[in-house]
This record gives structure tokens, sequence and C-alpha cells, in this order.
């Protein structure tokens, strides 16, 4: 357990150092301060410090010269991880990046959609239908959001898939505030459900314009 937990700090400790190194606060070729120092900054034991430092040099992050010390190697421009960076979107953004993944996605689906595929596709539409017409904003939603990832798992194109999964998990807060009631799932229920006919009939053409039919109906 004791191995662990020093593997985990280190880590966390490495992932602090690559932070500070993405926003500027060390250079290209500059040497970062002496293991003291960093023992003390970070609060943590040698040991910690330089399995961090293995793990920044082995990534290619840090060169450390014997005798010498550690300088930075490479300064990675992305500043933050995606899912971060996602998180902190604006609805608007976010949902136009989730509107041309769609069309893509469409596209995949009605070529490469399985029967298992229709299955799920079809529970998420007439949840979304149900929540609808109760006025479950919130289920509603959640139902929409499921039809559409049913849509990007059956393209069978994984990091398609991956990405319209990330931006759709991030809109559902942001669709909460937006929408007052479910009357906008009411009133596009019957061209979602051309969707699904659509990618069940594998017409991709069709599937496609649908999508931009949906994404023109819907006024952000």
């Amino acid at each position: 357990m004791a191995l662990i937990n020093k593997k985990s700090l280190a880590e966390e400790v490495a992932s602090k150092l690559q932070e500070q190194i993405s926003l500027g606060h060390y250079k290209l070729n500059e040497k970062l301060p002496i293991e003291a120092e960093l023992m003390k900054s970070f609060g943590v034991g040698r040991s910690s410090i330089r399995e961090a430092m293995k793990l920044l040099a082995n990534s290619g992050l840090l060169r450390i010269q014997q005798g010498v010390g550690t300088f930075v190697q490479e300064v990675r421009t992305t500043r933050e991880p995606m899912d971060q960076r996602l998180m902190r979107a604006n609805v608007q953004d976010l949902d136009e990046v989730r509107q041309l993944l769609e069309l893509k996605i469409a596209e995949k689906a009605a070529i490469n959609r399985s029967e298992d595929d229709i299955i799920a596709m079809k529970m998420h539409l007439q949840n979304r239908m149900a929540a609808a017409n109760r006025g479950l904003l919130e289920e509603c939603i959640e139902a929409d959001i499921q039809f559409h990832i049913a849509i990007a798992e059956a393209s069978k194109n994984e990091i398609l898939a991956d990405l319209y999964k990330s931006a759709s998990v991030h809109l559902k807060k942001g669709f909460l505030h937006l929408y007052p009631d479910t009357k906008i799932f009411q009133d596009t229920y019957a061209i979602h459900e051309q969707l699904l006919n659509s990618i069940i009939a594998q017409d991709s053409k069709k599937a496609w314009n649908t999508v931009a039919k949906i994404i023109g109906h819907i006024n952000y």
C-alpha cells in the first residue's frame, strides 16, 4: 500500500509541475529549483520529487543532466485537458461543436448501425417523447442526449463518438437553463423520428440532411 501511495503522490507532483511549465512558470531550457526547494514547495519527500522528475523526463518534458540539474526540455501548448476546456465552454459554442459532429455521426450510423444500435436508439427516442409529454425537462434532456449518443456509438467511429459524448455531457446543465419547458422536444419529435428511420433504412444522405434540418429548426 505504501508503494502505491508514494507513486500516486509522485504523479500528483508531476501533474502540478507539468501545469506550471505549460502556464509559463518555467521556460524552455530553464533549470528547475534544486530538490530541497521542490520538496518544500510541494510538501513531499525526496523520493516523490525524484520519481516525479523521472516521470516527466520519460515523457520528454524534462531533461536530467547528472551533476548539473534538471531542465525544461519541451513546453507543450495544451494548457489544460480537453475535458476541462469543455467544462468552461459556453453553451452556444459547445452546441455548435455538437451539431457539427451530429452531421457526420448520423451519416456514418446509417452505414454501420447494427440491430442492437437500432433497439437502443428506439428506446431513447421513446423515453424522450414520454418525458416531453409529461413535462419532465431534466429526464427529457437526458433521453435526448442518450438518443444522440446511441447514434454516435452506431457510427462505429470511436473518436467521433468520444468527442460527441464529451460535448454532450457538458451540455446537459446548459440545456436545463436554456429551455424553460419540454415544448421544443415535443415539436421536434417527428423530425427526430425521421432521423431514426433514415438510419434504420441505411440512407446516409437522408440522415445527414435530416440532421441539417434539425439544426436549422432549433435556434439557439
